[in-house]
């Protein structure tokens, strides 16, 4: 039980970070210049997570596991990249994918998240405007 709470503790600690950490970016970076509504914080956002989260699973693995390594894991990759992008965990398990030579299955889940996502979207702004 004592795992448990470390483990919710960690995350939710990382978690916090991780969205103060997104809406610092989107308040330092903006939506660019004047008159131009493309989404520039959320493109870097989503880059740098993709980035940081295949670095520091990459640099954990060699690491053993033990309950500072796992807490610590789940306090950086699910709280803190967790909160400042979920699009990062999409990549990387796309990848993981990729490297497996699943290529059929990573193109299922790559295309599968951006149709369904996108409905999911249209569904929801549906419901939300009844």
């Amino acid at each position: 039980m004592r795992n448990v709470i470390i483990n919710c503790l960690a995350v939710g600690g990382g978690g916090f970070v991780g969205a103060l950490s997104r809406y610092g970016v989107s308040l330092l970076v903006g939506r660019g210049p004047a008159g131009i509504s493309f989404p520039i914080a959320t493109l870097i956002i989503n880059v740098t997570g993709s980035t940081f989260l295949g670095w520091f699973y990459t640099f954990m693995s060699k690491r053993p596991n033990t309950e500072y390594t796992i807490a610590l894991t789940l306090a950086i990759a699910t709280g803190f990249v967790g909160a400042y992008t979920t699009f990062s965990t999409y990549m990387f398990e796309t990848n993981a994918l990729f490297s497996a030579r699943a290529n059929v299955q990573a193109l299922t889940y790559l295309f599968g998240s951006l149709a369904l996502g996108l409905v999911g979207v249209k569904l929801g702004v549906m419901l939300g405007s009844l």
